[in-house]
């Protein structure tokens, strides 16, 4: 009964009556379900918070809760909701910021528009995870001055800050015109020298794996820089010369750089680790000379990165779909392509460019007719979804290349209910359809009822507002506790069924 009544609860045909009943008999469960509700009014949202205090702060984030209805004393959660959102009150905040939980008082501190005196108390506090939140959120000023904070997890967080002035990212990274970093998470608990391990069992222990301290906090050191690597505010000048870096994190981390010079990239091109040269080969940064060199790499990860890469030749990306697990994607390349490039590619002999052009779903409807008509079934079904082919298109699809392209076929927008019914009833099956046709807008009661004896489908096709209503009625009593919250909630779902439901409460 409880996943019945979690289904009911996201019911849109629900009356607002029985929303009223939900929320007097509502758990955990019931509540989230609730608080998704688009009609849920402001006194039932109120109400839902007293019922569920846990549920306040999911109503403040979806707006369901204004300050005029929170006691920042009674719903904490809930005014930090509305307080990271930039609406709370001043006071809650100097309330919360000398809460006993610290968690609340990180998440206070990441909030934006703090007053002056709230951000100086938090930079104060005795926990330094509150005073590291401080420093990744806030402000330009105050992460300057946080530059030069004892703990060297601070300094870790404001080197992650994109608000940090570029010339105290610079400073953290060479370390040089900053106070020396007195101690980090390492040291706070363990004598030094020493190297966390990797497998360790203890249970309150929360340090990083490897992290280690030898009086110089060496693995906070090493983070920070990685963070300031990672900071499109770090000066690139301060961290290019980290292409050489021993540390496999630091390389990779500037491989994704956008701001990277030429020699860094070839550097980094010929990186020992695949991770490193994959990020690279995504960059904007590199020039064609690296983007065709990248083309042959050994890795696979490698060559479809560079798939995704804006200025990819089409010559090599065409090679690169003969080559590399692209996938059903519509390209960056691809999809930047003018009208002639468009052109050039559907009339291309070879499939892999036809495969690729065939993924745009806004093509000239010339070009989508010619491309339907394809010898070649990865080019159909790449082109199966794109609005606008008719029903005789995507049945000649099916009868050229049957299985190949079913799934795809089913996911089209314009696929008509009769189409949908045969390709549930398709020998061989492709289990997808199924899955795609449950969700398809224009399932029939008679496709629905086939793809309920998927496994896989049957949750889907459950909520499916096209299922006849007794049939909608008897899923109640599934063993799937999904396919039960699908039928509760569907709209379809008998009045009369719901108000027995109800009345068994």
């Amino acid at each position: 009964m409880h996943h019945i009544l979690c289904g009911l609860a996201a019911n849109p045909a629900l009356s607002s009556e029985l929303v009223d009943r939900l929320i007097s008999i509502a758990d955990d469960d019931i509540a989230t379900s609730l608080a998704c509700r688009a009609d849920l009014s402001r006194a039932q949202a109120v109400a839902l918070a007293e019922r569920v205090d846990e549920s306040a702060a999911q109503l403040a984030y979806k707006g369901r809760l204004t300050a005029v209805d929170i006691d920042a004393s009674v719903w904490p959660d809930a005014a930090l909701a509305l307080l990271d959102q930039g609406v709370g009150r001043p006071e809650w905040a100097r309330l919360l910021a000398a809460d006993p939980v610290r968690e609340r008082r990180e998440k206070l501190a990441a909030c934006p528009g703090l007053p002056s005196d709230v951000v100086d108390t938090l930079a104060a506090d005795p926990d330094v995870h509150v005073v590291a939140a401080l420093a990744w959120w806030t402000t330009r000023d105050v992460a300057a001055r946080l530059a030069g904070h004892p703990h060297a997890e601070v300094r870790r967080a404001v080197a992650g800050n994109e608000a940090t002035p570029p010339a105290v990212l610079a400073a953290l990274v060479t370390g040089e015109g900053l106070p020396a970093t007195r101690r980090c998470l390492v040291c706070d608990r363990e004598k030094t020298p020493f190297v966390h391990d990797p497998q360790c069992l203890r249970l309150d222990c929360d340090l990083p794996p490897g992290a280690s301290c030898d009086g110089s906090h060496e693995s906070t050191v090493h983070d920070m820089r990685r963070e300031a690597l990672l900071n499109p505010a770090t000066p690139i000048e301060a961290v290019a010369g980290f292409a050489d870096h021993p540390s496999m994190l630091l390389r990779w981390a500037l491989a994704a750089r956008r701001d990277l010079p030429p020699q860094a990239c070839a550097r980094l091109a010929s990186d020992p680790t695949p991770g490193v040269r994959a990020d690279l080969a995504e960059n904007p940064a590199i020039d064609d000379a690296l983007i065709r060199a990248l083309a042959d790499d050994h890795d696979p990860d490698v060559r479809r990165r560079l798939a995704h890469h804006p200025r990819v030749p089409l010559d090599v990306l065409t090679h690169l779909a003969r080559t590399a697990k692209i996938g059903t994607t519509l390209l960056p390349r691809i999809s930047a392509s003018s009208p002639a490039e468009v052109e050039e590619l559907a009339k291309s002999t070879d499939p892999a460019a036809r495969m690729l052009v065939a993924q745009r779903r806004d093509l000239p409807p010339e070009i989508r007719d010619r491309l339907a008509d394809d010898p070649d079934a990865k080019v159909v079904k790449s082109l199966a979804p794109h609005p606008g082919l008719t029903e005789a298109q995507l049945r000649a699809m099916v009868d050229r290349h049957g299985v190949r392209v079913l799934a795809k076929v089913a996911t089209n927008p314009d696929a008509p209910p009769a189409l949908l019914e045969d390709l549930v009833r398709h020998q061989p099956a492709v289990q997808k359809v199924f899955r795609e046709v449950a969700r398809h807008r224009r399932a029939t009661a008679s496709a629905l009822l086939v793809c309920l004896a998927d496994k896989r489908a049957r949750p889907i096709a459950a909520g499916h507002p096209a299922l006849p209503p007794p049939v909608i009625a008897e899923l109640l009593a599934d063993a799937d506790w999904q396919v039960v919250e699908a039928a509760a909630a569907n709209p379809s779902l008998s009045p009369a069924v719901i108000s027995d439901l109800m009345c068994q409460q």
